[in-house]
């Protein structure tokens, strides 16, 4: 298995990934620009993408995911409740689909809480163990911080549905498993990120600090502190839906 984490702009984390031998991988959360660096990679490591996965459509860079599907001849995905949203055909992502990456698996974890269509790719090097890897955490969850439920300005409903999809889809992971986020320190998609890029689960249930609250705590604590909105965050999200 082959793995690289790209820092672009706005803070932002993109990620590469697949299988040599059987020539296969996945490339999530493009930032616009940066398509030629993914085509490059997968040129040096004689691979094809297979996926172009946006984790969820971004309110704070614009995305070079639909650019780059089409550049490669891959499908672009997002999970399926982007259907009737978004402006154009995509290949929708459901709740435990698991995606063939040759020896490498990656199974959709539907994550809502950041926003209704995130997710988290949770991945298995089959020729290292059968059990998970890594998790791809996009928004949802951050080294040291949780993202921010306010886009649709309902934090307070958003907030419960994080503090959800936490509880139910990553802390119930092996604490040995690593994250993966969409971001890291700079980000206005979370409250105090940390400049570390990556951690595990058991380091975050130990350390982050909305993880050991109940649900009414978490709530309070997400809620209390929201960093100020994207700057043309209107602009972005009408980009990436529109897909141009």
């Amino acid at each position: 298995m082959f793995f690289k984490q790209l820092s672009t702009k706005a803070s932002s984390l993109s990620y590469f990934f697949g299988c040599g031998g059987k020539a296969k991988s996945v490339a999530v959360d493009v930032v616009a620009g940066d398509e030629e660096w993914f085509i490059q990679q997968a040129q040096e490591a004689n691979v094809t993408i297979n996926y172009v996965i946006d984790t969820h459509v971004h309110a704070d860079h614009y995305s070079g995911c639909k650019k780059l599907a089409e550049m490669v001849g891959a499908p672009y995905c997002l999970h399926e409740a982007n259907a009737g949203r978004v402006k154009f055909d995509f290949s929708p992502l459901s709740d435990g689909q698991m995606l063939d990456i040759g020896n490498v698996t990656g199974q959709v974890l539907h994550t809502p809480g950041h926003t209704p269509d995130s997710i988290c790719l949770l991945v298995t090097d089959k020729r290292r163990a059968e059990a998970p890897w890594f998790v791809v955490t996009g928004d949802t969850l951050f080294v040291g911080a949780a993202g921010r439920p306010d886009l649709l300005g309902r934090e307070k409903e958003m907030a419960g549905q994080l503090y959800d999809s936490i509880h139910s889809k990553l802390l119930c992971l092996p604490d040995s498993v690593e994250i993966f986020p969409g971001h890291q320190a700079g980000s206005v998609c979370g409250a105090g990120l940390s400049g570390k890029p990556s951690s595990t689960i058991g380091f975050e249930k130990l350390w982050n600090p909305g993880l050991s609250l109940d649900k009414a705590g978490f709530v309070e604590f997400l809620t209390g502190e929201i960093p100020p909105r994207p700057t043309d965050m209107d602009r972005i999200v009408a980009f990436n839906v529109a897909g141009a």
